[in-house]
């Protein structure tokens, strides 16, 4: 035998794995109350995952945990830095989905709110560090584990409006890449996964609430589910150790790009 064959994996078989790929693994879900977040607790639970599920809205999370095969709440805040760490430090997690990010208008820079903007920033890229941070250690130690980035088309190309929310997701795509220089070695994985359009209360929370301006986001096209996206995650999560998907980018079909979208003009 030639040097390191014998390190070379068995081949894979997609059809041999369980009904319960993640059995006895710890999952984090932050944003888990809604949405992408609640899709992939739901995934990543009936996968077999135990998951805490991560928010600011405990009754809503409570919800989502009750849909859950195992599954806690852990009512956080991801842009407090401190309650992170107490939260997060101790736990020894095998999956972590930074998911939680939200969008806040889509008026040009001369016309935009700091406020707005600082709590963009907030929850977008501090909210993703802090979600990180505190559970690199533990996995470092452990020799394994899989941090995931919930990017966006958005961190790939800008479009009218995005700007700061854009910029967010450019950062959240350089800390992916960050990690993925800074834990060579570690035994760790790292995935970002970008969503073009999905059809999520995220527009509805840009637009102030506005229900018509978000259902006019998509329409006259099909965008994503939250489904769509969490079973990205999920198959991402559950490949084989020694494969780390690195880059998942999902288009509605009906998406080229951000700013390309084909809509059917019949009512």
């Amino acid at each position: 035998m030639s040097r390191g064959e014998d390190t070379i994996p068995e081949p894979h078989s997609p059809t041999s794995m369980t009904n319960t790929p993640l059995a006895k693994k710890l999952a984090l879900v932050t944003g888990a109350s809604a949405g992408i977040g609640a899709a992939s607790a739901r995934a990543l639970s009936a996968a077999g995952a135990h998951v805490v599920c991560c928010a600011r809205r405990a009754a809503a999370l409570e919800s989502v945990v009750s849909g859950c095969s195992s599954a806690e709440a852990l009512p956080l805040d991801v842009t407090d830095g401190e309650a992170c760490a107490a939260a997060l430090n101790d736990r020894p997690f095998d999956i972590v989905l930074a998911n939680a990010g939200i969008a806040i208008g889509a008026a040009d820079l001369a016309d935009g709110e700091i406020s707005d903007w600082s709590q963009v920033i907030d929850t977008n890229i501090k909210g993703v560090l802090n979600t990180i941070q505190p559970v690199i250690t533990g996995m470092r130690e452990r020799g394994t584990g899989h941090l995931i980035t919930l990017g966006s088309v958005a961190g790939r190309q800008v479009y009218p409006g995005g700007n700061v929310y854009c910029a967010t997701k450019f950062a959240v795509r350089a800390l992916y890449e960050a990690l993925r220089i800074e834990l060579v070695g570690s035994g760790i994985r790292i995935t970002t996964v970008d969503p073009g359009m999905v059809h999520t209360e995220f527009s509805k929370a840009r637009f102030d609430g506005d229900p018509e301006k978000a259902d006019a986001t998509y329409k006259g096209m099909t965008p994503l589910s939250p489904e769509d996206v969490a079973d990205a995650i999920l198959w991402a999560a559950t490949r084989p150790e020694h494969v780390d998907i690195g880059e998942i980018v999902l288009w509605p079909t009906d998406q080229a790009s951000t700013t390309l979208v084909h809509r059917d003009p019949t009512p």
